[in-house]
């Protein structure tokens, strides 16, 4: 085993951690690549339907344009953090932001559908690099002590890119000299910024081991939670929840899954080593991930389509009205971080944040078609102070409690939960309100219901139909939004028990490098 480092030596290290100068220099990079990787999750929601219309794609297309993407960042994660334990961390982070570039340049230039399916795929697995190695690097050069500052700077960054993309996408979408082909070129020149600064900044030490990356159980891991997401994704919208479609997706998945875990209990080199879960805060942590992926990603989603629809807001409009949550989630992840960071507790501030987004998400479940713009701000503001103060020190929290040698391990395997948390939320809640929405337009206008809209999941196009019609379309997908977020109430509270049962632990005041030196030293062959 061999160690090559580009820093001046190991006496320097304190000094250099000191400086949070550097640290921020250093971080530039990975800030404006997990920017830009995220945005690309959602700056396609209100561009779909005029893509859609541009490229002649059905229904089916409009949910695989989403979905594919969130597939594969949610299926590679586990493979780019177990990778991120053996190879070079800033080789790593630059291949996936390169794969970025790539997937982004073929989608802006699509000539169909098919082939932008395929680089929404190639853009999902540089997303899953970024998503799972931009916290590895964190936790490799600044101790958990004072990892909560810079940890609340990336999750205000995170929900920002989640939230902010519609924003993006509809101005892009109605500024006619840009169009919706710049919802994927307008992060190629950002990305390659982003290259470049980590490799000016970006100091780490590499570390070579004579491993076998366990590519099996990888494989294994990614067709049972792609059999299953698909299922998900299309379960109510093409095939019904109790047909047989269901039996062979689900009784797939779950067979694959089980090989995958019994592949993993013997692998050398496991892409998640199934000890983890012995450590009883990475499980919680793990739970209150996965559920804060529902509220986080499902929250967001169909608040945009209600501005749309239900209130009649342009794209435009529609994404400014999405700010509250976007400076609630700022504003607390930032405070919250720099709080920890002061006073070296953090189990109050995830609470706090537990109780939040219970708050929000019970306050957004009585929303219909009439309420005040001020009273939806601060619904969303009070979800996102919530999520803000949860979502990346449930990370910090797992990372001060596993071995050095594990950090990359766990922290991929809490982003891949959160990230199918919110592929599932996304898409068992979307095909809940398709369900909803199509039952009610048929109850209440019978044989306009078709026209209307609500048929096979179609999203009306309002400023087409008469005003009576219109008020009805409305009210169904306001109630219909409202119902979402009380199926997510009982989901929030599962979170917020999951917390309260968390054991806080002291901080460590030494950086995952520091850490790993200090147990090499006492097991030199580990």
């Amino acid at each position: 085993m061999t160690t090559t480092s580009a820093q001046p030596g190991p006496e320097a290290a304190p000094a250099e951690r000191t400086s949070r100068r550097k640290v921020l220099q250093a971080l530039s990079g990975l800030m404006v690549g997990m920017f830009v990787s995220i945005l690309a999750s959602t700056v396609v929601a209100n561009a779909l339907p005029r893509i859609i219309t541009d490229l002649n794609g059905s229904q089916t297309v409009y949910t695989w344009i989403v979905t594919s993407e969130l597939l594969a960042m949610t299926a590679t994660v586990p493979l780019w953090g177990k990778m991120s334990d053996l190879y070079s961390k800033k080789l790593l982070i630059q291949l996936s932001l390169g794969l970025f570039v790539a997937g982004s340049l073929i989608a802006g230039l699509t000539p169909n559908v098919e082939i932008l399916i395929v680089s929404r795929v190639v853009q999902g697995v540089g997303a899953g690099g970024m998503t799972a190695l931009s916290m590895v690097v964190m936790a490799a050069m600044i101790p958990p002590r004072e990892l909560g500052r810079y940890a609340g700077i990336f999750g205000a960054v995170f929900g920002i890119g989640t939230v902010a993309g519609p924003l993006i996408g509809g101005v892009l979408v109605d500024t006619s000299w840009l169009g919706w082909r710049w919802c994927f070129l307008f992060g190629v020149p950002f990305t390659i910024v982003a290259i470049i600064l980590l490799q000016r900044t970006l100091n780490l030490p590499v570390v070579r081991k004579d491993v076998k990356v366990d590519y099996l159980g990888a494989l294994l891991i990614t067709v049972g939670v792609s059999t299953l997401l698909i299922w998900s994704s299309l379960a109510g919208h093409q095939f019904a929840w109790g047909s047989w479609w269901t039996v062979g997706l689900v009784g797939g998945g779950l067979i694959v899954l089980a090989l995958a875990v019994w592949v993993e209990s013997r692998a050398p080199e496991p892409i998640i080593p199934l000890y983890l879960f012995r450590n009883r805060t990475v499980t919680l942590t793990t739970v209150a991930s996965v559920l804060v992926g529902v509220a986080m990603f499902g929250g967001t989603v169909f608040l945009s389509q209600y501005f749309q629809v239900a209130l009649g807001k342009s794209p435009t409009v529609a994404g400014l009205m999405s700010l509250p949550m976007v400076f609630g989630l700022l504003i607390s992840s930032t405070v919250a971080g720099q709080l920890i960071t002061k006073w070296g507790r953090w189990k109050g501030f995830l609470v706090a944040g537990g109780v939040t987004m219970l708050a929000g998400m019970a306050l957004l479940s009585t929303i219909d078609g009439k309420t005040s713009t001020v009273l939806l701000g601060i619904y969303m503001a009070v979800l996102g102070i919530g999520v803000g103060m949860l979502m990346q020190n449930l990370v910090l929290a797992a990372q001060n409690d596993v071995p050095a040698h594990d950090l990359g391990v766990t922290t991929s395997a809490l982003s891949f939960f959160r990230s199918m948390g919110g592929t599932i939320g996304v898409s068992a809640l979307g095909a809940v309100l398709a369900s909803q929405v199509t039952s009610q337009m048929k109850e209440r206008l019978g044989p306009l219901a078709a026209g209307g809209g609500g048929g096979e999941g179609a999203v009306p196009d309002i400023s087409t139909l008469p005003p009576q019609v219109v008020a009805i379309i409305q009210d169904v997908y306001a109630t219909a939004t409202a119902d979402l977020f009380l199926i997510g109430v009982p989901l929030t509270a599962l979170a917020l028990v999951a917390v309260l049962f968390l054991k806080e632990k002291p901080l460590n005041d030494l950086s995952g490098e520091e850490r790993l030196a200090q147990e090499r030293a006492v097991a030199p062959g580990h």
